[in-house]
């Protein structure tokens, strides 16, 4: 059989923290990258044994936040060309042959290429509340593009055309509500903390109207009715992030007032 040489290698990068549940079949799913690389936070867990098994390039260090983290992934690759998973997703059959296509032609044009993510949350794949088809820039050409976003929501930034693919990301989040409800403590404290940073503040009317706002876009506009009970779910988790944010940037914001009153007294 005719060995085939790829033009274009891509590195596969994922960053993990206490991955045990998920990370064997992430990795199993980048078969057809020509490197996989991990960067683990310090797991507690087996997460950096069972990452073993797949990759000689596993390495752990200190938590810098999400963007420092998948920029240091993709500056230890050999390859310039990155592609970027969380240890909560899979590569769909689909995807994999459109990027063994890319592999198999010619250097891109484009600086990175973008795909449709498809969760699956209380056991049904959502279509719909703004959850699908979520786009995810995870492939780019390092040398046009950077991670951005210091707290939460990072996302890569690339100069130059990005393409977009049909194959899915496939994403298993929460596995339950109380699961769902643990992380959105942890992704309003750091989004406040985002906002905060950037100069904006709470009110009591961002407060009431923001909830609101929140699922009637998700339920509503965004069709989350369509996906029954667990349409439903995500709106009023929707909801309750957004309040649970604009709360703790109230908090912020009450805490600096209250240390400055503090000083002047």
């Amino acid at each position: 059989m005719r060995e085939i040489t790829y033009r274009m290698k891509i590195s596969a990068t994922v960053i993990t923290l206490n991955e045990e549940r998920n990370i064997r079949a992430a990795l199993e799913s980048l078969f057809w990258a020509d490197e996989i690389i991990v960067v683990d936070s310090n797991s507690t867990d087996r997460t950096v044994e069972i990452a073993r098994e797949f990759t000689t390039e596993v390495h752990v260090r200190q938590w810098p936040g999400y963007s420092a983290q998948k920029t240091f992934a993709a500056e230890v690759a050999r390859h310039d060309w990155i592609f970027n998973l969380d240890a909560d997703e899979r590569v769909s059959a689909e995807l994999a042959r459109e990027l063994v296509a890319l592999k198999e032609n010619d250097a891109p044009s484009a600086a990175g290429y973008e795909m449709p993510r498809a969760t699956l949350y209380l056991g049904r794949w959502i279509k719909h509340a703004g959850w699908y088809p979520d786009f995810k820039l995870r492939l780019y050409d390092r040398r046009r593009g950077r991670w951005k976003g210091d707290y939460v929501h990072e996302s890569v930034e690339v100069e130059g055309r990005a393409v977009r693919l049909s194959g899915e990301i496939l994403h298993h989040t929460v596995e339950n509500a109380s699961e769902h409800h643990l992380r959105m403590d942890k992704y309003t404290t750091l989004a406040a903390q985002e906002l905060y940073a950037r100069g904006m503040r709470a009110s009591a009317s961002s407060i009431l109207i923001s909830p609101v706002a929140a699922f009637i876009r998700s339920y509503f506009i965004k069709l989350g009715f369509l996906d029954r009970v667990p349409g439903l779910a995500i709106s009023v988790f929707a909801a309750h992030y957004a309040f649970l944010k604009q709360l703790k940037l109230w908090e912020l914001s009450a805490k600096e007032k209250a240390k400055a009153g503090a000083a002047k007294g």
